[in-house]
Formats: structure tokens, sequence, C-alpha cells
């Protein structure tokens, strides 16, 4: 593995089409770094729920306009979304005009504002699913990487049992990956011993 200053030439994970600039930028900067920030983590949920059936460069290429439709992610803002509101978007082009999508958006972030009240915050209630350690993979092969887990069948469970739609076991495996609940950075990669050494309790 050549871990120099160049970044073309560093070793990446096998899923990642390197002729994207900005697709590269989240897999260096972001993907598996652990987030323990409530509204990144929203951010990072209400991302994962839109991707549903999409891919997620899709909705990487429109997380500007996200922010921008979702008040920066402000989930007590987006909790208080009127029905004019929830129009005005379904209008709104550099979001996915999906219905279903933007409202199950309104309500997770009612319920995300529940799991503050009782745990504190949501970083505290989330990190619980994987006994607040980033659990380390090691794959070999692309088609090693599993859709979920018996974490995130767990975590799926019990946020659907809480009201959040849209949170199937694979958008929860996603979002567990995306926030460093997981490491599933390839054995070859960079970033997965980079992870390992800034973040990891050995």
């Amino acid at each position: 593995m050549n871990s120099g200053n160049s970044p073309e030439k560093l070793c990446r994970c096998p899923w990642l089409d390197t002729s994207k600039p900005d697709y590269v930028k989240y897999h260096d900067e972001e993907w598996g770094v652990p987030v323990h920030d409530d509204q990144k983590l929203f951010e990072y949920l209400t991302l994962e729920s839109a991707q549903a059936g999409l891919s997620w460069y899709t909705i990487l290429k429109r997380r500007d306009g996200y922010r921008e439709a979702f008040a920066n992610f402000d989930v007590e803002i987006v909790a208080k979304y009127s029905q004019e509101k929830i129009e005005e978007l379904m209008l709104n082009s550099n979001i996915i005009r999906n219905r279903l999508k933007i409202n199950a958006a309104v309500n997770n972030a009612q319920c995300f504002i529940e799991i503050k009240k009782e745990f504190g915050s949501f970083s505290t209630y989330m990190w619980q699913f994987v006994n607040n350690k980033t659990i380390v993979n090691s794959w070999d092969n692309l088609a090693d990487y599993p859709a979920t887990s018996a974490e995130s069948d767990a975590w799926c469970k019990d946020l659907k049992k809480r009201g959040f739609k849209f949170v199937g076991s694979t958008i929860c495996y996603a979002h567990m990956q995306a926030c460093g609940m997981i490491n599933d950075h390839h054995k070859d990669c960079y970033k997965r011993s980079q992870i390992i050494n800034e973040y990891q309790q050995v």
C-alpha cells in the first residue's frame, strides 16, 4: 500500500469511483470517521433515508440542496415543518422530490427530538448499539461487504418502534458505516488504519 502524500496513489475502497472528486473527498474525509455531533447525525440519517432505492452518489450530489431545504439539518426547525413547507419542498429540484421521504424527514426530526430528551443526545442513544466502540471489519473483496448486520437489525427495530420512517436495516447499516459505528473500509484502504489509529480504543 502506498501511503505517500499523493492522494492519487493512495489505496482506497473498491466501491469508490475515483473519477468523481467529490466522491473521493467524501470517502477520504467523512466515510467511517466516528461522529458524535447530533446535528451531523441527523444530516446523515436524513440523507441515508433519502437514498432508499437510489445510489449514494445521487444524494451526495444534492447534499447542498438538502442542507438548504432542511435548514442545515437543524432538527428543531425541521420538526416544525408545515404541510405548506412540505408542498414547497415537493417543487424543489435540488432534492429528491419524493413525498414519502420528505414527510419521513419531518417525522424523523420529531422522533429524533424525543430521543434527545430521553438520552440527553441522539449520539448517546445510537452508539449503545455497538457498545460505544467502533466495530472494525476486514473485507478482502467487494462481494464480502454485507448490507445489514445483527447490530443494524437491532437498531432498525428500535427506531421503528420509536416511530421512525424509511429506516430499514440496510439504511441503518449504511448510516452506521458512514458515521463510524462500523469501520468498513477495505483492509487495504489507507483510511481503515488511519481511523483505527486516530479513534480506536485499543
